[in-house]
């Protein structure tokens, strides 16, 4: 297992991670369903595989996740400062009609019943699930900072955002000298690679952390899936279809999956785990997993060294077309792509 700096802060993050939104009786059904026996397995399993960050949120398992995990830590006699964990609060907690967003209030009481429930004094990332339209967002980073100030989060973070949306928080923190956002939480696979459009370079340029979810798009690419798959066969993507893929690119993103995993001697999910791994903006992947066996093949993408060549094919074989304005940017840049190269020769000599 390798670490990672999570974005700009002295935080060291393993490069896979554990998603616990399969812990708990989940309100979406064929998702969740790992009560707390698995759950220590599981934990078990990834700990000695030196995975040291745990994800989870209020709203997964309608809070089962948080005290299944705060649990399973207790009981395997994990010590605290050997482990990061990470929740997130924004969705319906409960039926109230301020118990969802991030109002000041709602940030405060949900954080408080989030440590309750984990029988934890402090969470090491704390993380805004949503973005809400409704909120100030001044009034959501005094909240947050308020936390940090407090000892109840170390570090801050969001989840879903889009880039101006995170640009315009940095803004407002900077300008009223609050706790910094440290990372994006958000969906990124060779199933789904639109964050890519703007989100990566965003990341790239001012140093934010990238946590990945749903790796292996809801097991699209897991290598349970082909084209010739009869739809009662599919499982958990036949009741939960999510996240959404375009299914004719995912089985050709399948088959170039399956090839270089029969070359490696590889599963198909270690393949496109490994080809994320590579992704030089992704500071950690999550894993979620039902079963011990299929975490621990997870685990073994850490042991895939793809070639540049693989990397090629399933870029080529994934990669979007491109939306305005980059397109038209390449149009321009073409030129000055050639000086820069040319920049580069010329140092080397």
């Amino acid at each position: 297992m390798r670490y990672n700096v999570l974005g700009r802060t002295g935080l060291l993050v393993s490069e896979l991670s554990l998603g616990t939104m399969t812990f708990g009786n989940s309100q979406w059904g064929a998702i969740g369903g790992v009560d707390q026996t698995g759950a220590e397995q599981i934990i078990r399993c990834v700990l000695d595989a030196g995975v040291n960050l745990f994800d989870t949120a209020d709203i997964y398992s309608s809070g089962q996740s948080e005290e299944i995990t705060g649990a399973a830590l207790r009981k395997l006699g994990v010590r605290r400062n050997d482990i990061l964990v990470s929740t997130k609060t924004f969705g319906q907690a409960s039926g109230g009609q301020n118990d969802r967003g991030s109002s000041r209030a709602h940030i405060l009481d949900s954080l408080h019943a989030s440590l309750k429930r984990m029988q934890l004094d402090y969470v090491d990332l704390y993380q805004l699930h949503g973005f809400d339209p409704l909120t100030p967002m001044e009034e959501s980073l005094r909240a947050l900072d308020h936390l940090v100030r407090q000892g109840a989060a170390r570090y801050i973070g969001v989840s879903n955002w889009a880039a101006w949306q995170i640009a315009q928080a940095m803004g407002v923190t900077e300008r009223l000298c609050l706790s910094p956002v440290s990372s994006l939480q958000a969906y990124y696979s060779l199933a789904g690679r639109e964050i890519e459009h703007e989100i990566v370079p965003f990341v790239s340029a001012t140093g934010l952390g990238l946590i990945c979810w749903s790796p292996l798009a809801g097991g699209m690419l897991s290598g349970k899936f082909h084209r010739r798959l009869e739809a009662d066969e599919q499982n958990r993507r036949t009741t939960v279809p999510f996240p959404p893929v375009d299914l004719d690119r995912t089985y050709d993103v399948i088959d170039e999956l399956r090839s270089i995993a029969d070359a490696h001697g590889a599963s198909s999910a270690q393949i496109a785990l490994a080809w994320l791994l590579h992704r030089k903006t992704v500071s950690t992947v999550l894993l979620g997993a039902k079963r011990i066996e299929q975490m621990q093949d997870n685990l073994g993408a850490t042991e895939i060294e793809l070639e540049q060549s693989e990397l090629d094919r399933l870029d080529a074989m994934s990669k979007l077309d491109s939306i305005y304005p980059r397109w038209m940017q390449e149009v321009f840049e073409g030129g000055r792509s050639e000086q820069i190269a040319s920049f580069g020769q010329r140092n080397r000599r």
